[in-house]
């Protein structure tokens, strides 16, 4: 079978339809998908009609009468011994045709044998079938439906009394055994033996004479068969017979274009023509494997894990699975091709200089980002300080672990850049993020090596740590830790479990978070994010928080600080967007955007460009702030601690940066707000202007804003614009 791949536009487009419309009839989760031994897939079925296409349904019967034993899957009266979604096939037993001579009546005894299966999905393969007829003097016939003379072909078995000693097993050629094959296309075969080829004169040393369309990798003939029962005896009257299926009876293409009829649904699965007639299979395209037939994701076509199965994906190198297939490459320090044999080790013809865990050889051409980026004098400092624990990574390596910057990777975007998943960096082979920045100033690109090595000094567990870089293309590319839980805005926003974000785990987060920015703000070399937001606080397997995407920021020139700002909006700071001049107080202002997400469950801008702080500074104006809160935290036990944090919100946004706390203040503020909750105790300061006495939940998420914001460069152009929100 040649596969006929439909253009990917026409799945899609089918694909969408048809899961809209639910015009694709799917299988009841409830049908029985084993009888006895053998393993019922769709599009084959038992019991109701729901359980399978038109045509596949079969029956589960116990033959033997004994309770729970003996069950098998018939297609009306034959029985089904496996089915292959794979191949098309089904295989089921033929029975034996027979004619013996009858010492009692002196007369032949004839059983003849037919099996119709028109009108039906099936039709018997002419590739894996013969017709096999077994005797020392028979003439058997095999023709198709009512003798209609579409087809008929006959084979004959002959040997004399004398040739019994000379027979060989597993050898078919006329003497004793005949074969031959059949046409494509046949759905009915009826088995009948010629009468005046019989065993009346020869039947002292054979008797009886047989005829089957069988398997023909199941026939193995013996040299007993000619001469005795022992043929049909030990094969209990039956052999197994294989029989090509297939879906409707159009092509491809043409089955294709209709939707509610097409057949192979799942998202990784092709059609291919049926070689054995009219109609059509589905397979699961290279790399997958399952039910192409079931749109369900965790039943269709599932990708195959190669790596896991090196008998059938050798691989003498590090193996790295991917959607639809795997990545077999010698490791770091190693050549040669992986898939066909072991690695060898690098052996430097030229003096080079060692970095991490890859060589930087300086006269090739890609050094020369190397250079310009201030690669030469990150190497002098590393060597100064040996104890840090920072790598430089060569140009192959980053290709390498993100499959060349592969779009099937990228796990984050933003105005910074893009992030990957990036793979075998180390020995472990642990994941991590790779983030290919989009900008760099030419006026900075010296400095830009001591800025990352400053960064690498960051150390904090509530800090996603900067591993290394790699600074061989025209912007560099960092690499970070991989953090497995997504973000906090995912976890506000998205997240359809409620009890994966009380008010304890908020708190805990914004904790966390705020303690981390105080850090950086601290640090010997302060630091500022500059683009603090909930997209940017990652979740590790615990849910403690990690603040990211600090070191894009970085390259920024202080010319560039005169014409434009870099941040989100919803999130910048009104004074930074004024004069353009990112402080610490700039990121506790953003900051307080992201308390107000983690009160509300609003987005920081709405479908409708509405800011949430507006829209809290409205409410706390109108004294309707209990109207804006999430309904699934704003309760009696949790509404003190809940205005304690909107007061911290509303100071860190203060229009003017001298009003605002110092993020230490903040971090410090929100550990005392935990504190007591995780005591069981509340506390509430009097006087406060966020005391209130009554609620009302009106809030409605699922209306909020769906898009994800994402970072930017915001010029002079802009500025007026977007001054006039802040102003409100």
């Amino acid at each position: 079978m040649q596969p006929h791949l439909l253009p990917a536009v026409l799945w899609l487009a089918a694909t969408a339809v048809l899961l809209a419309a639910g015009a694709v009839r799917q299988p009841s989760s409830n049908c029985q998908r084993k009888c006895g031994e053998v393993d019922i897939p769709y599009p084959f079925g038992i019991g109701p009609d729901d359980c399978a296409m038109p045509g596949f349904i079969l029956r589960c019967d116990n033959t033997s009468g004994v309770p729970f034993v003996s069950f098998k899957p018939y297609v009306n009266h034959v029985d089904v011994l496996n089915i292959s979604l794979l191949q098309g096939q089904a295989r089921m037993l033929s029975a034996i045709s027979s004619s013996c001579y009858n010492t009692t009546s002196k007369l032949m005894d004839y059983f003849d044998w037919s099996l119709n299966f028109t009108n039906t999905p099936y039709r018997f393969s002419s590739t894996e079938n013969t017709f096999t007829v077994i005797g020392c003097q028979s003439l058997a016939y095999i023709r198709d439906y009512d003798n209609n003379g579409k087809y008929m072909s006959g084979c004959v078995a002959m040997c004399q009394k004398s040739d019994v000693t000379t027979f060989t097993n597993d050898s078919c050629s006329g003497i004793g055994c005949c074969q031959t094959a059949i046409p494509k296309g046949l759905q009915y075969y009826r088995v009948w033996f010629d009468e005046n080829f019989n065993t009346t004169q020869i039947y002292n040393f054979s008797a009886c004479t047989y005829a089957v369309l069988t398997d023909s990798s199941d026939f193995h003939f013996q040299m007993s068969y000619a001469t005795s029962e022992d043929f049909n005896t030990s094969n209990n009257g039956r052999l197994p017979l294989s029989v090509d299926w297939a879906i409707g009876k159009e092509t491809c293409e043409v089955a294709g274009k209709k939707l509610d009829s097409y057949a192979c649904v799942s998202k990784n699965s092709e059609c291919v023509d049926s070689s054995n007639g009219p109609g059509y299979i589905c397979h699961c395209s290279v790399g997958y494997y399952g039910n192409p037939y079931l749109q369900d994701p965790a039943q269709g076509c599932i990708d195959i894990d190669e790596c896991k199965d090196p008998n059938n994906y050798p691989c003498h190198g590090r193996c790295r699975n991917k959607e639809g297939g795997f990545d077999c490459f010698c490791p770091p320090g190693t050549r040669g091709n992986a898939t066909i044999g072991p690695c060898s080790k690098v052996v430097a013809k030229q003096v080079q200089i060692a970095i991490g865990i890859c060589t930087i050889n300086l006269i090739s051409k890609k050094d020369a980002y190397f250079r310009q980026h201030g690669g030469q004098l990150l190497v002098d400092m590393m060597k100064i300080e040996n104890n840090i624990n920072f790598k430089l990574y060569c140009l192959e390596e980053i290709e390498l672990a993100t499959n060349n910057f592969d779009d099937k990777e990228i796990i984050g975007r933003g105005g910074q850049g893009t992030v990957y998943k990036g793979y075998d960096l180390d020995p472990d082979n642990n994941l991590v993020a790779i983030k290919k920045c989009k900008r760099i100033d030419e006026n900075r690109m010296t400095e830009f090596g001591q800025e990352l090595l400053i960064l690498s000094r960051v150390t904090h567990k509530n800090i996603v740590k900067l591993l290394g870089c790699s600074l061989h293309f025209e912007a560099p590319v960092l690499v970070y830790e991989f953090v497995p839980n997504k973000t906090l805005h995912y976890l506000i926003h998205v997240h359809d479990e409620p009890s994966m974000r009380t008010l304890e785990i908020r708190l805990k987060i914004a904790s966390e978070s705020a303690t981390a920015l105080a850090y950086l703000h601290t640090h010997k070399h302060p630091i500022f994010h500059g683009d603090v937001k909930s997209a940017n606080i990652l979740l590790a397997h615990d849910l403690s928080a990690k603040v990211s995407d600090f070191g894009c920021s970085m390259i920024r020139s202080t010319e560039e600080n005169l014409h434009g700002v870099k941040g989100t909006m919803g999130y910048l700071d009104p004074e930074y967007l004024l004069n353009f001049n990112l402080t610490d107080k700039s990121d506790v202002y953003s900051f307080g955007v992201v308390l107000l997400e983690l009160i509300t469950r609003r987005r920081a801008l709405s479908k409708d460009k509405e800011s949430l702080v507006s829209v809290f500074k409205d409410a706390v104006k109108e004294d309707k702030l209990m109207e804006l809160l999430d309904p699934e935290i704003a309760d009696h036990d949790n509404i003190e601690v809940i205005c304690q944090v909107a007061e911290l919100a509303d100071q860190c946004l203060a229009m003017a940066g001298a009003s605002r706390p110092k993020m230490s203040q903040v971090a410090e503020d929100l550990r005392g707000l935990i504190r007591p909750m995780l005591h069981g105790t509340g506390e509430h300061h009097a006087g406060s202007p966020f005391t209130v006495q009554e609620w009302s939940s009106t809030n409605n998420a699922a209306s909020e804003y769906t898009g994800d914001e994402t970072s930017d460069y915001y010029s002079q152009k802009k500025k007026a614009a977007m001054s006039i929100e802040f102003a409100r």
